[in-house]
């Protein structure tokens, strides 16, 4: 699941926008020059470097609404703070002051969610207003405005990725809390920027959010109908997942995961029929698209290009806000901003992958277990996650008699926690600030923007209790929980909190949840489990990342033909989708030309996020591989409490090993071996086994 980001992607343009500058800069050079000589004659022993770079940024912004060339002197040499004492106490204030209003203005955001995301409440029509309502919604004009802006910038300047990269190790914690504060107002664009970004992203939602398929009005090509009328199957998740579990139907499997391959693809390249989407009016053969009424066959219209319409829509109004940032490309924005690894680290990471003969080893492995020649569907395989071969209905009957309730469930999250290592006492302290409720959704944490507040666990408890599926991803959210903790409580300062990007909370959030059976008693010290889930990793990330390649080569292609129309982008979506499984999984499936890397639904509503997958991947098995052996406990606080470090020097100092594939390459070479010996010594005993039956029934 995802962690709740509410405030800091408000708080933080931060991290998402990049040292922006106006096009037409009012403040001339020779004023930032006057302040800088009034500054030093007033005993100022801050750096010139630091001077000038802080005059500098703050002038970037100024304009002449904010006063004139004067005002702007008298101001800079008013606030300036004169030496590092001064800057601290600065420093020290701004943390209290900040986290007072966003922590507030977060616990009034999850208070008026609350009937939405919480069981036990009626439904209003007023609800969803309240839920919308955004009190730092005019957060960052306001502190342009009252210029508090202007006094952090101009003090807590901003540093690019490339100086945070190569400085970044000789820094203090307190010194990196004065470049964090720095990266909080990048950027000055205006409110309408904002909204039409924020409608084109509504508008992509609420497509994808009614984009579902009628399974029981879907038929193969044999005239059968595999699921029933009550089936609907949104894309692409609902549609993916369907397609997952047919790999344990070992009679209709195969042909059902045809069906639904040929069902993303008619929604990739949009050849899928209008009238089949959200309704259930038409017999629907993907195959060949035909549709029929009573045997009377309907040559209904394509969906067109809308697909698309919305990815451009998406593209047009983000591109139009880049002129209020230096650098004015999103791409560049998103990663080396939000993630803050550069998008050729990015590409160098999942080609690393995408290339190796890993990838030939672990196909020729899932061939074998499946008994037949791979198919493109099988970027999808299911197999190797060790708990499939577990019955659902024990660990349902297991989990409802342990956790009847919330309570249940809440009460118990101490002993979890010290199942894991961690002492009585720091169990007791993280669990006291968490708060768990029952979730109308599958679940979520939203995490505590203050250290008097409790960060949010929501999972689902039913009637007779939680099943497995509510305390799988109740432990996931937990993890999450504890990072919030950690990474809150445990920081030298209020702008270190948190972890480089969403990839790393969800790396702590897995580790908890892989220990899910392990916390019941259920656990083994097998080292098969250990295999399966390196090459369940491996092959997850082996589909994502070239899904990944799609998406930033698909925003590539739109920066470079910016008046392209929609059909014109679906046709390059799919020769980008074509050319990345043509390099990449022709090879192993055999098949050219495939399109199925553009069916994520992430490329139509968030841009550029699915990067965040594999990358995510990557420092979790990079983490599980550190701790295996230890006492997590220890280890987790030690490194969670490091903070909001760029991603490869949390890396370096958490588990010694910047960001890498190679970790991940090398267990998955002797995991391939490891399974396949197993597998042989299954399948003989398992013909050993029909060899004594047979003799005992002669």
């Amino acid at each position: 699941m995802k962690k709740i980001y509410v405030f800091l992607t408000i708080f933080m343009s931060t991290i998402i926008m990049l040292n922006a500058s106006p096009s037409n800069r009012y403040i001339t050079e020779h004023s930032c020059s006057k302040a800088k000589a009034a500054i030093l004659r007033k005993g100022c022993t801050i750096s010139d470097k630091l001077i000038d770079r802080g005059l500098n940024q703050a002038a970037a912004f100024w304009t002449s609404a904010d006063g004139s060339q004067d005002e702007f002197v008298e101001f800079c040499t008013k606030n300036f703070c004169l030496n590092l004492e001064e800057k601290d106490q600065l420093f020290e204030r701004l943390c209290s002051n900040f986290e007072t209003i966003l922590g507030h203005n977060n616990r009034v955001t999850i208070e008026l969610l609350r009937p939405s995301h919480v069981k036990g409440y009626e439904s209003l029509p007023i609800d969803d207003i309240f839920g919308a309502y955004n009190g730092l919604a005019h957060f960052n004009a306001d502190m342009f405005n009252n210029k508090i802006a202007f006094i952090v910038i101009m003090n807590f300047p901003h540093f690019t990725l490339r100086e945070k990269v190569n400085n970044g190790e000789n820094w203090t914690i307190r010194q990196w809390g004065y470049v964090r504060l720095g990266d909080v107002f990048t950027d000055r664009a205006p409110a309408s920027a904002e909204q039409q970004i924020n409608a084109a992203t509504a508008a992509a939602e609420n497509y994808i959010a009614n984009y579902n398929i009628y399974m029981g009005m879907v038929w193969s090509d044999k005239n059968i109908r595999y699921w029933t009328p009550d089936v609907q199957l949104i894309t692409h998740w609902g549609l993916r997942d369907e397609l997952k579990a047919a790999y344990s139907d070992p009679v209709s499997g195969t042909d059902k995961q045809s069906i639904i391959y040929n069902i993303l693809t008619r929604i990739t390249d949009q050849t899928i029929a209008e009238d089949v989407i959200n309704k259930d009016e038409y017999i629907w053969y993907p195959s060949t698209n035909q549709t029929f009424v009573q045997r009377v066959e309907i040559r209904g219209k394509s969906e067109n290009n809308k697909r698309y319409e919305h990815l451009l829509r998406n593209f047009k109004a983000i591109k139009a806000s880049d002129e209020y940032y230096e650098d004015d490309n999103f791409i560049t924005r998103k990663f080396e901003g939000e993630y803050e690894i550069s998008v050729e680290q990015a590409e160098k990471l999942f080609t690393s992958l995408l290339s190796s003969p890993q990838v030939k080893e672990v196909a020729e492995l899932i061939s074998k277990r499946l008994g037949r020649k791979l198919q493109p569907f099988d970027i999808w395989y299911d197999g190797f996650k060790a708990r499939s071969s577990m019955d659902q209905r024990k660990l349902d009957s297991i989990t409802m008699s342990k956790y009847p309730n919330t309570e249940a469930f809440a009460n118990d999250l101490p002993n979890i926690l010290v199942k894991l290592g961690f002492t009585k006492a720091r169990a007791k302290f993280i669990c006291d600030h968490v708060t768990v409720d029952p979730s109308v959704g599958a679940g979520h944490a939203w995490e505590s923007m203050m250290r008097d507040d409790n960060s949010m666990l929501r999972t689902r408890i039913g009637e007779n209790g939680m099943d497995y599926k509510g305390y799988n991803i109740g432990i996931h959210e937990f993890g999450h929980n504890v990072e919030q903790t950690i990474s809150l409580h445990e920081v030298d300062n209020y702008f270190m909190r948190g972890v480089p990007n969403t990839a790393f909370t969800e790396a702590l959030a897995f580790t908890f949840q892989n220990r899910d059976l392990e916390l019941l008693g259920l656990g083994n010290n097998d080292t098969i489990n250990e295999d399966l889930n390196t090459l369940d990793i491996f092959w997850n990330c082996y589909e994502i990342m070239g899904v990944s390649l799609v998406d930033i080569k698909t925003w590539q292609w739109m920066y470079a033909h910016p008046k392209a129309n929609a059909e014109q982008l679906r046709n390059a979506v799919m020769n980008i989708a074509k050319e990345v499984w043509n390099l990449y999984y022709a090879p192993i499936f055999k098949e050219k030309d495939q399109v199925i890397l553009a069916c994520y639904s992430h490329m139509i509503v968030d841009p550029l996020y699915l990067s965040a997958y594999p990358i995510g991947h990557l420092i979790d098995f990079q983490l599980e591989q550190y701790l295996k052996g230890k006492k997590i406990g220890p280890e987790v606080e030690r490194i969670f409490a490091m903070g909001h470090l760029t991603p490869d020097l949390w890396l370096q100092r958490a588990v010694g090993q910047k960001l890498s594939t190679t970790p991940l390459l090398n267990a998955t070479s002797n995991a391939v071996i490891d399974v396949a010996n197993y597998d042989k010594q299954i399948k003989k005993e398992r013909k050993e086994t029909k060899v004594i039956k047979k003799k005992k029934s002669k």
